[in-house]
């Protein structure tokens, strides 16, 4: 060869470097510019159009198609010249092409396809009721390394139009087209992952709204529930402390006043978290207080509310407290499949002779402290109430006199989270009580203080209720 002819063919090369080049940074422009804009979802469609655009107007194609195809060579998405189809069309058009056009000849051979004229040539298929004349064609595969992203397919009216020259062209081409094409690719991947993420979080935020709602439903038949106000007495002081968790959960307390100048006081904390717990925490209350104070409920078939007939201080204790095995074989009975139970503490006290007769159904102890410190723990005198018919609730009698202070208290103190996720602990609350406390009151605020000091800002799964 030549000089002046080795020096033309290097000239053309570096031309066509040059054009390839160029083409390249505009697409990455576009796709820069189509990322940011406000219509994401159609960023790989837009870039589509505007890779066949380019490659258009780089050869002076007259029209022209595009297909990305994935992995398996089907088509994934495809820009067509003659956009006045049906999707039926469509998709007939695509198969024809692949299967008989040139198009398909490119990608079962992945190299370029060149139809001088499209007389001459059996790749090329006119397609039906085809609109305009197609003198010359070019097919170009998009590759990367092996993988074949797309097809790029170039027409001309006129015979000729496309040579070996325009064919180097679009193949230095191609391989920069292919770039920006697999970034687009993986960006609208990206797009597609990110909005199937938002929409999962918006089901979410819908789901979580409604869920709060229900526990806000909860916590109101929880409070609802809750005595307003404590009975007085002469001569002694009843205080009580309620911190709802952030769940739903199921403690209680009560104090009532009972036939024969009694007081009825109750703490206790039904299992399990939810509407449920809150729901079973109103049927434990309620049968507590219907069962204690003689009251029968219709249609309720629990042995013992009419067999005994109180008529006395030590009959009407009796009735009282047999209330704790009444509700025992009733929540059994009716509810046993729903396998929710209670710790539940029943005390009746007598004011005027400070005794107090009690059940514990497998509560926290309560215990009786002094000036000294604790001088009695209230420990369980039988099973949690509910989960077996027939169980036995032993009574105890405990004396209370001036100067003592009776505290209850459910799981949630004692299990009150720091933000390290330690407990509050038994011991601590225990070592607490050790301090003289004049009043109820100030017992539990001095409990409240040192319980939130351990909180700080953690957030609780339990309730923290105490009664004193």
């Amino acid at each position: 060869m030549k000089e002046p002819d080795k020096l033309q063919q290097e000239l053309s090369r570096l031309k066509n470097e040059k054009s390839a080049l160029q083409v390249q940074s505009r697409l990455l422009e576009n796709f820069v510019t189509f990322a940011r804009s406000s219509a994401k979802e159609h960023v790989l469609t837009r870039l589509l159009q505007k890779t066949l655009e380019v490659s258009a107007e780089l050869t002076g194609a007259d029209k022209g198609s595009l297909f990305l195809v994935d992995k398996k060579g089907a088509v994934t998405h495809s820009i067509l010249t003659r956009a006045d189809t049906t999707p039926e069309q469509r998709s007939k058009i695509i198969g024809q092409v692949f299967d008989e056009g040139l198009a398909g000849w490119v990608r079962r051979n992945r190299k370029l396809g060149l139809i001088v004229d499209t007389r001459d040539d059996k790749r090329w298929v006119s397609l039906p009721k085809q609109p305009y004349t197609v003198g010359s064609a070019l097919a170009v595969p998009v590759l990367r390394g092996d993988n074949l992203l797309g097809i790029i397919t170039l027409l001309h009216d006129k015979p000729g139009h496309f040579n070996q020259e325009t064919a180097n062209l679009m193949l230095l081409t191609a391989g920069q087209i292919a770039s920006a094409l697999e970034n687009a690719r993986l960006y609208s991947k990206l797009d597609e992952s990110y909005r199937s993420l938002e929409q999962a979080k918006h089901k979410i935020e819908t789901y979580s709204k409604a869920l709060d709602a229900e526990m806000e439903k909860g916590r109101k038949i929880q409070r609802d529930f809750l005595p307003t106000h404590i009975p007085e007495l002469p001569g002694w002081e009843t205080a009580f402390y309620f911190h709802p968790a952030r769940q739903v959960s199921g403690d209680f307390y009560d104090a009532f006043l009972l036939p024969g100048n009694l007081v009825g006081l109750v703490i206790a904390d039904v299992c399990d978290k939810g509407i449920g717990s809150a729901l079973f925490m109103a049927l434990f209350r309620s049968l507590i207080r219907v069962f204690s104070g003689q009251i029968n409920l219709q249609g309720v078939s629990v042995p013992g509310t009419d067999d005994h007939s109180p008529n006395s201080s030590g009959d009407q204790l009796y009735q009282a407290l047999h209330a704790v095995s009444l509700t025992n074989d009733y929540i059994a009975q009716a509810h046993g499949d729903e396998g929710m139970f209670a710790t539940l503490f029943f005390g009746v006290l007598d004011p005027n002779s400070g005794k107090l007769t009690y059940v514990n159904g497998g509560h926290e102890p309560l215990i009786l402290v002094n000036p000294s410190g604790v001088k009695a723990k209230l420990k369980a005198t039988g099973p949690v109430v509910g989960m077996m018919n027939h169980m036995e609730f032993a009574v105890k009698q405990v004396q209370i006199v001036p100067g003592d202070i009776l505290i209850g208290y459910t799981d949630g103190v004692t299990e009150a989270l720091s933000p390290q996720d330690k407990f509050f602990t038994k011991k601590r609350l225990l070592t607490l009580l050790e301090r003289p406390a004049r009043t109820a009151s100030k017992l539990i605020e001095q409990i409240k203080m040192e319980l939130f000091i351990h909180i700080d800002d953690a957030p609780q799964f339990d309730d923290i209720t105490m009664l004193a």
